[in-house]
């Protein structure tokens, strides 16, 4: 049984998370863009401090889909998502469920 209570918890730790990203992606410059920058981890762990490497144009292609999330190797929360892609310095997962209507409310974005 699916534990909507959690997922949705879940989806908010990690939705604050991407709006730090989005301001920090602001800030670049599009001359930085084929750059690494390093990205807040937007796992659901409210402790997390881990950093991610990605360019503007993969964080660009994680944020296209406001179920999306780009997280530290380990760090995925099966219960509330699974894993669509896999990089050398993160995974992106895919809400489900509670959680991914939660982290489509929550996207910047909307």
């Amino acid at each position: 049984m699916v534990d909507e209570d959690r997922q949705r918890r879940v989806a908010e730790n990690e939705s604050m998370s991407r709006e730090a990203n989005e301001a920090i992606e602001k800030a670049l410059w599009e001359a930085e863009e084929g750059s690494s920058t390093a990205f807040l981890c937007e796992c659901a762990r409210p402790d997390c401090h881990h950093v991610v490497q990605a360019t503007l144009r993969e964080y660009e292609r994680v944020r296209a889909h406001p179920r999306r999330f780009m997280v530290h190797p380990g760090h995925e929360e099966p219960e509330a998502e699974r894993i669509v892609d896999t990089q050398s310095d993160y995974v992106v997962v895919e809400k489900s469920d509670e959680a991914g209507r939660v982290a489509e409310a929550d996207d910047p974005r909307s």
